[in-house]
């Protein structure tokens, strides 16, 4: 599977999460305050919450409902109640636009 284009690099708001989907697959888009862009499935482990509504705060993301931390680099559950983690997808910015590829998971 191909990158696919998501959005502008400026489109995204800083420490704010942006859920898209790519053929069925859920993933929360992160722009952290340092200007870092980061792609992980959208998905709480602990239930079914979309990462994309919780809060960023440095390299995580919080699952608004239960209060479980991952990180945004690694995917790995920072605190309980979840302790899976979620896949963290490859990002590419190309010419100030955002590219995931959905195939290629750089941890899970």
């Amino acid at each position: 599977m191909a990158s696919t284009q998501i959005c502008a690099f400026d489109d995204l708001e800083p420490n704010q999460a942006v859920k898209v989907d790519i053929d069925g697959i859920p993933i929360a888009v992160v722009r952290d305050s340092a200007g870092s862009v980061f792609a992980i499935g959208d998905t709480c482990t602990h239930g079914d919450i979309s990462l994309s509504e919780g809060f960023v705060e440095g390299e995580s993301i919080e699952c608004w409902a239960h209060g479980s931390l991952f990180s945004l680099k690694t995917g790995k559950a920072l605190t309980l109640p979840a302790y899976d983690p979620v896949p963290v997808y490859k990002v590419e910015l190309v010419d100030g636009f955002v590219f995931i590829d959905p195939a290629v998971i750089l941890a899970v």
